[in-house]
């Protein structure tokens, strides 16, 4: 008898591991932000890296048995404001990490980072780590804006950041930008886009502001600009993006010269993600084809407690539910991916999904495309709409 969420090898013949990345988790910011709804808590007058640091190590050493002889493709340093951290913590976890999990040749490697946390000498030291790509929280150029998002910065302040990442060697670096903000205008959001460009990044996170659950905004929203204006802002800000070099390959992400977000892409092709610190979530396949989504503790102290166990729980998918999961995640890249990464991902024949794709298609949300699973125009700006076809 098969129980819930397993796949036997004969059943899942097409499957394949895919590739294992690694999210790593710091949850300390200088000031939480009202819109954000990640897991970030302000930072006291002193940090506990080196406890926080032993802790990590401690918890990959727990999650080894997922490997399976895997290299990691990339990794993600996210918060919180993982450049809180001094160069020696992120050192010493780098280190640990690749004794216990094999680096890939061209591993890339990520740190987020706010303007108001920039040092030039740290920023440098991050670089001869190894770490080769910045992601860097923006939001805005516009001291208005910053100011009712909560951001400590300026917009002199990330216009810096963005000229001391090239100085400290990063040649590849994202800039987070928001759009959609309170009381803004259609100008004002070109004119941070343009500001934005002008910094010369490889890569544009460009996304509108959403009022999350237990955040300020939630509870006392902002006046947010009409639907009109959102509209608007959205068809000239990618108009501009296009003529600039930045070609759209998901909902929210342009990259310049084909450098992509190669972590974000393994998310969004349904690979595999452990995921190390405090809140971290992490998605696992075995060779068999059983696919678990694990989480850890969320609360710092909690994490920090030795009495305390890393993981918070898991939850195991069941075979009917992988297509809804699988898509949810492929359909955002705009160009979509191969048909035959449904079964190698999921290790279901792909007639699953014939039905569902038949009706998806009649309603223009699909691209009648039988090599390739890719949403139209139109499917893209109602996902969800699409997405419903494929519940279970």
């Amino acid at each position: 008898m098969k129980g819930p969420g397993t796949h036997l090898a004969g059943e899942a013949a097409g499957f394949q591991l895919p590739p294992l990345a690694l999210y790593v988790h710091i949850p300390w910011c200088v000031r939480k932000c009202p819109y954000c709804d990640f897991n970030s808590h302000a930072a006291g007058s002193e940090l506990p890296e080196e406890a926080y640091i032993d802790a990590l190590l401690a918890d990959l050493e727990q999650d080894l048995s997922h490997v399976h002889g895997r290299e990691l493709t990339s990794i993600f340093f996210g918060g919180g404001t993982p450049s809180l951290f001094s160069a020696n913590a992120i050192g010493r976890l780098l280190d640990g990490v690749e004794q216990r999990v094999p680096f890939a040749r061209d591993i890339e490697i990520t740190l987020e980072a706010n303007p108001g946390t920039f040092e030039q000498a740290k920023f440098a030291a991050y670089r001869q780590l190894g770490i080769n790509r910045l992601s860097i929280g923006v939001q805005s150029f516009q001291e208005a804006k910053l100011k009712a998002l909560g951001r400590i910065h300026d917009g002199d302040e990330a216009v810096r950041a963005a000229d001391m990442a090239r100085k400290a060697g990063f040649d590849n670096f994202n800039l987070d930008l928001m759009h959609g903000l309170p009381d803004q205008s259609l100008e004002d959001a070109l004119e941070d886009l343009q500001t934005a460009i002008a910094q010369g990044p490889t890569h544009l996170s460009w996304y509108q502001l959403t009022m999350e659950p237990n955040t300020v905004f939630w509870n006392q929203p902002p006046e947010l600009p009409e639907d009109d204006i959102l509209w608007d802002i959205q068809e000239a800000g990618q108009a501009l993006l296009a003529e600039q070099g930045y070609a759209q390959y998901e909902v929210s992400a342009y990259a310049r010269d084909g450098l992509r977000a190669r972590h974000n892409l393994n998310y969004w092709t349904f690979g595999d993600f452990l995921g190390i610190g405090a809140g971290a979530h992490a998605k696992l396949s075995s060779p068999e084809g059983r696919i678990i989504r694990s989480w850890k503790t969320r609360l710092p102290k909690d994490y920090l407690d030795p009495a305390k166990r890393f993981q918070a729980g898991e939850r195991h998918l069941d075979q009917d539910e992988l297509p809804f999961e699988f898509l949810m995640n492929v359909l955002r890249l705009t160009d979509g991916v191969p048909a035959a990464l449904f079964t190698q991902r999921t290790g279901m024949p792909l007639a699953d999904l014939a039905a569902a794709r038949t009706e998806a298609e009649a309603r223009g949300l699909l691209l009648k495309d039988p090599e390739r699973l890719v949403a139209t125009h139109e499917g893209q700006l109602f996902l969800n709409d699409l997405l419903q076809h494929f519940l279970p």
